[in-house]
């Protein structure tokens, strides 16, 4: 067989490092020493900037070494480029690779002293095994700019969430993202893959690692969650959306690229259309990216909520929650929340304030840390809190331990968290609440509060999609598994019937009242609340 060119040797170097390149995986020297040593009939050695050998083909003499430390030294330093000795019977080539020291060094050991064409093998050899490690240095730096990036984005969205936008703006000084310059914004919460999170958040990051006017964030409790802000006007409606009347209203699946009403928040929501005129300037905006990205993924569903000034974004991550559970069951897997107005500005205001300072009064000496977790816990399962928190379950049971030892409560009982997350709710998170005295008046039990005439209709409302044949049944099933502390199995046997069809059943409750009642569990309280209303018989 006739011999390879020197082009045609290249080539296969070339080969190589291609392969290396495409599989992702790192560099790895020891297939081009190999390689050469092949092609020259010598043994080879990458010596590191340490001195120690890095890797060799199998019969390298590294007895050789000891006495090549002094020149090793100055090439690794760059005080030299190339070398040539003899060690005994071998005649040894050292050449420094690449531009920063300390410099991996080439050693190529023989019988006799290489040809230029050999040389020319071993310099080329060299300058792509240097290639090779900078392009590895870069994805290891990029893979650390992302990393960074993300942890950034989500410190952004967690001010957000807190509602300090002060605190925002000044942990990306310098490089303020532009959503922090937006009045209103809407949450759209994407389901996906959890493979898929990092994939869509690179492809659509600016150079300030941001998103545009928008940020994707990974959520950190739930894995198959991306989190995208989107500054209110890059996304709007286009006349096609469908209104079901349950809070929620689903995108069909062959509208035009666009976002959803833009109708501002009053605080007070109906169930049915918001009709608004189409935008051209935002029409190929982030929110129809991502209607694109659920329209083209059969396993993606889209939650949206109404616009919210950036101190609410709290409240709008709350809907796109409870929006996404309803799209997870229609066909077009996207959904956007126009809701319903929410209980507690319908109780009445003093009344409510007392009942809840009396509640949380025994933990007004609780560190800002319990309270702040148990603020998430009475919502959102322990593990998932200790994920969002970054803290272990044990540190988060150990917080609401000592909530339950203060109040004498067991936040293992979903009515307990239902009433426990309305005071907060009440109080603005914090137990003192800001309420005015009542002057030596007794409290208010909440069966008092909610026997109230606004109570009960909101509670009839939020229950009414419920009221056919079929959602008698999910009534049923509803009652029994809030009585069974949301246990699906206990439910089961309580109902005779399979876990399955309790599920089956919770399913098609969330898509009805619009409530997300299995993923994170959010819209729980609602439906706690409301059936503790209809059970009471209203005030005279």
């Amino acid at each position: 067989m006739e011999a390879p060119t020197h082009t045609g040797r290249l080539d296969e170097l070339l080969h190589e490092v291609r392969r290396q390149m495409s599989r992702g995986a790192g560099a790895d020297p020891r297939p081009v020493l190999d390689w050469l040593g092949r092609q020259i009939d010598a043994d080879v050695a990458l010596v590191g900037g340490a001195g120690a050998v890095e890797t060799s083909t199998e019969r390298f003499p590294r007895q050789i070494l000891p006495s090549l430390e002094p020149t090793l030294a100055r090439l690794s330093g760059g005080q030299l480029a190339a070398a040539a000795t003899e060690r005994g019977a071998l005649q040894v080539r050292l050449e420094a690779l690449g531009p920063h020291a300390p410099r991996p060094v080439l050693v190529v050991a023989g019988a006799s002293a290489p040809t230029r064409e050999a040389a020319s093998l071993v310099s080329h050899a060299g300058s792509l095994i240097a290639l090779l490690y900078r392009a590895q240095d870069a994805d290891t730096t990029f893979r650390g700019y992302q990393y960074k990036a993300r942890q950034l984005r989500f410190a952004v969205f967690s001010a957000l969430l807190a509602g300090d936008l002060t605190l925002a703006r000044r942990m990306t000084t310098g490089a303020v993202p532009a959503l922090l310059d937006a009045e209103r914004l809407r949450v759209y919460l994407l389901h996906c893959p959890p493979e898929d999170r990092d994939r869509l958040a690179q492809t659509y990051q600016d150079g300030s690692g941001y998103h545009g006017t928008g940020l994707m964030v990974h959520c950190p409790a739930f894995k198959e969650h991306l989190i995208c802000l989107v500054a209110e006007g890059s996304g709007v409606a286009d006349g096609s959306d469908v209104a079901d009347g349950s809070g929620v209203v689903a995108g069909s699946a062959d509208e035009a690229d666009g976002g959803f009403d833009d109708e501002p928040d009053t605080g007070r929501h109906d169930t049915g259309r918001h009709d608004v005129a189409d935008d051209p300037e935002t029409a190929h905006g982030q929110g129809a990216v991502l209607r694109r990205l659920v329209r083209d993924n059969a396993h993606y569903a889209l939650g949206i909520s109404s616009p919210y000034p950036l101190g609410a974004t709290a409240e709008a991550y709350g809907q796109a929650l409870h929006a996404l559970a309803a799209a997870r069951h229609t066909p077009e897997r996207m959904a956007a929340y126009l809701g319903r107005t929410p209980l507690v500005p319908l109780l009445p205001h003093t009344e409510a304030g007392a009942w809840a300072r009396a509640l949380l009064r025994p933990l007004g000496s609780t560190p800002r840390a319990t309270l702040d977790i148990t603020r998430l816990a009475v919502t959102f399962p322990r593990s998932a809190v200790a994920r969002l928190l970054d803290i272990s379950r044990n540190t988060v049971s150990h917080h609401l331990s000592r909530v339950e030892a203060t109040l004498g409560l067991d936040l293992g009982d979903v009515r307990t968290r239902a009433a426990l997350d309305l005071a907060f709710c009440l109080t603005g998170g914090q137990p003192d609440g800001g309420f005015g005295a009542r002057g030596g008046r007794p409290v208010p039990t909440l069966d008092e509060l909610f026997r109230t005439e606004p109570a009960h209709a909101w509670a009839r409302e939020f229950l009414r999609p419920l009221q056919d044949i079929r959602g008698r049944d999910l009534r049923t099933t509803l009652c029994a598994w809030i009585d069974a502390n949301t246990d699906a199995q206990r439910t089961a046997r309580h109902l005779g019937l399979s876990r399955n069809t309790v599920r089956a059943h919770l399913r098609a409750a969330e898509h009805l009242l619009s409530r997300d009642l299995l993923t994170t569990g959010s819209g729980i309280h609602d439906l706690v609340h409301a059936l503790h209303i209809t059970g009471l018989p209203p005030a005279d």
